[in-house]
Parts: structure tokens; sequence; C-alpha cells
């Protein structure tokens, strides 16, 4: 029997995925951001003046792509890069006055974003679901090496079937 992709948790949260950054990103071009940009937005109001290094790492994505996103932020007028006094290899990203100021409509995006995923769940729900979320972040960070023989095929297919809760130790 073929495996009924689905029925699988994976394509759920793929498919969630997909219609998540869509409708991010109609809210995000309301006011002039592209996806992921924002990000870059929200990690420097927490923390202004990181390396792209630092910036990087914190998104987790790959260095050029930062350099991509901080030169059409910088473009726009949201960013600044400023050469290190100490070290001239190093630039450090802050935001600008105007960069700080669409910090404050970003958190209503992501606010209006928020409840429009979340209706219909209540707050025990959205709790569950975060905590499991996270969860699945933390499986799929590891670098394990999963059985390439194990079957899924002869998991159930019912959705109200329980949750198997697998402790991995490290």
């Amino acid at each position: 029997m073929a495996f009924n992709y689905k029925k699988s948790v994976t394509f759920r949260l793929n498919q969630s995925s997909k219609a998540l950054r869509a409708r991010s990103g109609g809210h995000l071009m309301r006011i002039g951001l592209h996806p992921g940009q924002e990000l870059v937005l929200k990690v420097l109001a927490d923390s202004d003046g990181r390396t792209m290094s630092q910036l990087a790492l914190a998104l987790g994505v790959q260095p050029p792509t930062v350099t991509k996103m901080v030169t059409r932020l910088s473009t726009q007028g949201y960013v600044r890069r400023q050469v290190s006094d100490t070290d001239g290899r190093l630039a450090r990203v802050h935001l600008t006055d105007a960069g700080r100021a669409l910090v404050a409509s970003v958190d209503k995006a992501w606010k209006r974003l928020e409840r429009e995923a979340m209706a219909g769940l209540d707050d025990k729900d959205r709790k569950k679901l975060r905590k499991l979320l996270r969860q699945v972040e933390k499986n799929l960070a590891l670098s394990v090496d999963t059985d390439p023989d194990h079957d899924t095929d002869n998991e159930p297919d019912d959705d109200d079937q329980p949750a198997k809760t697998v402790k991995l130790a490290g």
C-alpha cells in the first residue's frame, strides 16, 4: 500500500507553511516588505548592531541571503551598515529611524496574521500547538540518522489516534 502523504502531518505542515507565507506576504506587501525582511527588522529591534554573520545565525539562513536582504532594506532606508572602528572587515547593521518605525507596522501585521491563522482555536489548543511545533522544530533541527527501512505504511492513518511522544537523548 502506498504512503498516503495527504494524511501525513508533515504534508499538512508543509501546506500550512505555504499558506502562511502567502498570507504573510500579502500583509507585508502592504507595508512595503517582502517575506523574511520583517524578521531582519525584528531581530535588529531586539539587538541592534549585529554583524552579518550574527544576523545569518539568528535568522537561520546563509550569509549571502542576509547580504541580499540587508542590501534591499538599506536601499529602502530601513537599515544602515556601519564598518567597525576596530576591524575594517566587520560591518554592523543598524536600524534607521524609519526602520524602527516600521517595526510597529510589522507587529500589527504579525498580530493580524496570528488572529487569522488561529481562528477557531481556543487558548488551550494554541498553547498545545505552539508546544508541538517547537518539538517538531527541535526534531528537524537535530541531525539524526533515520532508519531508511522503517515502514511508515503500518502506522495508523486515523487522524484521531493519540500522538506518540518520543523522547530523544541528547
